[in-house]
């Protein structure tokens, strides 16, 4: 789950943005009184990701408005279906209608490209998970859409696990040199995590193997080179590809027999899943 204090003021602090001192072309059109309806259709079938938070937005906005929702996290949408309905205040919904929408599109845009490289890899036992690179201050929310659709998350920060990467690697001089100076410093501080290495070759791969590390990260290494670390591993450490993956290519990288397959993609270039507010 997101952390939902943070996404309060994350969304108080967007509605504040888009709203700023008033919506003056509603104010211009529109008596504040005026009751009504919307219904908020998607344009594309998809996952959808946000039902709550698009549920705060409106509540934020307005608390008298009355807001239905047909579809819950994680749910198949299609064209055209109606997903949510509002009633009440007819500026209020309008005042928060695209804060509402960009949540609503960007989490579902998310979830449903996560469940396309799921459906791609179902078959083969790898599970697909993501990465740190997310959009600043969104990262629990982009997190959980991974979720929705089918994927499972990485670590949320550089604070919950060990991942010893390139650089670490050269300021320590060695693999096995940086996992034991993580080692002591997890016994010291009382941390109980797993580590996890990223690797480039096979090279690399023994080292990792023989630092007994509990997580080996295969990276942007070819088909074969994949496999052949995959049978030198040999269940020792849990393994994960990382490195350029593509819907075209995850399904041949599952097969490899990788634990996991990161893909900075999910939440870094996932299109948006396209919805609209008609009154």
């Amino acid at each position: 789950m997101y952390d939902q204090k943070k996404s309060l003021d994350l969304i108080k602090s967007s509605l504040k943005e888009d709203i700023g001192k008033g919506d003056i072309t509603t104010s211009a059109i529109i008596n504040n009184s005026d009751l009504g309806s919307a219904q908020i259709i998607v344009k594309q079938n998809g996952i959808i990701a946000g039902v709550d938070i698009v549920k705060t937005v409106f509540k934020l906005a307005d608390s008298g408005l009355i807001l239905d929702a047909f579809a819950e996290d994680g749910d198949n949408i299609f064209e055209n279906m109606q997903v949510f309905r509002l009633s009440g205040n007819i500026s209020s919904i309008l005042r928060a209608e695209r804060t509402a929408l960009n949540f609503l599109a960007h989490l579902s845009g998310i979830a449903t490209l996560t469940a396309k490289f799921v459906e791609r890899v179902r078959d083969s036992g790898a599970k697909i998970t993501d990465t740190r690179k997310t959009t600043p201050m969104l990262r629990s929310l982009e997190k959980y859409a991974v979720k929705c659709g089918g994927g499972v998350n990485h670590r949320m920060g550089l604070f919950d696990m060990i991942l010893i990467k390139e650089n670490h690697i050269r300021a320590a001089g060695g693999i096995g040199e940086a996992v034991s100076r993580v080692r002591k410093y997890l016994a010291n501080n009382l941390i109980n995590t797993i580590i996890e290495v990223e690797t480039a070759n096979l090279a690399d791969v023994q080292e990792a193997v023989e630092s007994k590390a509990d997580r080996i990260m295969l990276d942007n290494m070819d088909l074969n080179t994949m496999r052949q670390a995959v049978d030198y591993i040999d269940g020792r450490a849990e393994v994960e590809a990382s490195g350029g993956i593509s819907l075209d290519t995850v399904a041949a990288v599952a097969q490899t027999g990788v634990d996991f397959i990161s893909v900075g993609a999910l939440t870094h270039s996932a299109p948006v899943l396209d919805f609209s507010l008609l009154l």
